[in-house]
């Protein structure tokens, strides 16, 4: 199994109970929405094999799991970035997902490699830093789709999906939703690897529609396209009957913890003994905190990726994670984290305690 998936101790409910803390809302009313987003499609056919194009492998394994979601989740609002041959403008497909609050995003791609025939087997890709130089490739490639829409350096923000220096901004962008994505991504590819398919691993890199959405999420690539045994096994009905499976597996493991964190978060909520009790007793020494962000470095108080605020920082695991502000006053920091999130649209509120984060 993947390095990552063996460190993944330590997931974070503060997020989660904090969504609930103020509405009694209980878990078991709450829709569970997931956005599905079979890659390319229109005038972008993607990846291109002897036989077929990965945009028609991805639409019909993205049918098939949202097809298996429909059938046995009747509490999941399955939506889909495109259910036929047309093309979504990346932005488009992350703003879907935004739109219906989504709580997770699943895409689904079809891997190539130039002059390299022999390349096989299944990966799946969290948001982050490309570490090695082959990931950087599977970014820049997926990302390069945004060369057939109008105006993308203005849409993007300046981004070129073929300048290596654009890459770096990915580094500090490890945000609230990666454990849940890593998590995710560990399942995934425990599937595939049950499938008998050649398990590539969970990698990360900078994939743009990841970016752009504001739940967890990942990018699978099923295999290469380029691989003529893989490319016969990507477009057969077994093939994707068995790659939907996997991730629909997947999906109900991490759909089915992700409700029970909800219950324990709203039971935490309602209890009178609640350790995130506002009262006098059961918050002494708690100190409030605003994340804003997390890197696997440690950054100088001045880098401008602070943006100008006054920052301070812990360490869980092999993270550094940021923090703006403090109080023992719940209120307060809420108003401190509406204030900051408008340049920080993750931020998010954790509690701590002789200086360790609590869950």
């Amino acid at each position: 199994m993947n390095s990552t998936c063996m460190n993944k101790n330590g997931w974070v409910l503060g997020v989660l109970t904090l969504l609930f803390l103020l509405t009694p809302v209980y878990a078991h009313e709450k829709i569970f929405t997931v956005v599905i987003d079979a890659g390319h499609g229109g005038k972008d056919p993607g990846a291109i094999g002897s036989q077929v194009s990965e945009k028609t492998i991805n639409l019909a394994v993205a049918i098939k799991l949202g097809e298996l979601i429909s059938t046995n989740h009747k509490d999941v609002n399955v939506v889909y970035t495109r259910k036929t041959d047309v093309s979504v403008d990346l932005m488009e497909r992350a703003e879907i997902a935004n739109r219906n609050k989504a709580d997770l995003f699943i895409s689904i791609h079809t891997n190539s490699v130039e002059n390299k025939s022999t390349v096989q087997g299944a990966e799946t890709y969290t948001l982050g830093l490309a570490r090695t130089e082959e990931n950087l490739e599977v970014a820049k490639r997926e990302n390069s789709v945004i060369l057939l829409e109008d105006n993308y350096m203005q849409r993007y923000g300046g981004f070129d999906p073929n300048s290596t220096e654009s890459y770096i901004i990915f580094e500090f962008m490890q945000h609230k939703n990666m454990e849940q994505s890593v998590d995710l991504a560990c399942e995934i590819q425990k599937g595939f690897a049950a499938s008998k398919r050649v398990n590539r691993g969970v990698r990360q890199a900078g994939f743009l529609v990841l970016r752009l959405t504001s739940m967890p999420g990942v990018y699978v690539e099923l295999g290469f396209i380029t691989n003529k045994q893989e490319e016969q096994y990507l477009r057969s009905a077994a093939g994707q009957n068995q790659f939907a499976q996997s991730i629909y597996t997947a999906f109900k493991k991490y759909k089915d913890n992700h409700m029970q964190k909800l219950e324990i978060a709203v039971s935490k909520t309602n209890s009178p003994t609640s350790p995130i009790s506002t009262s006098t007793n059961s918050t002494e020494g708690i100190i409030y905190k605003v994340q804003i962000m997390s890197s696997d470095k440690q950054l100088p108080s001045n880098s401008p990726f602070f943006k100008g605020y006054t920052v301070d920082w812990y360490k869980d695991g092999n993270l550094y994670k940021y923090t703006y502000g403090e109080s023992t006053d719940l209120q307060a920091i809420q108003t401190m984290q509406k204030n900051i999130s408008k340049d920080f649209k993750d931020a998010f509120i954790i509690r701590m305690k002789d200086g360790r984060r609590l869950n």
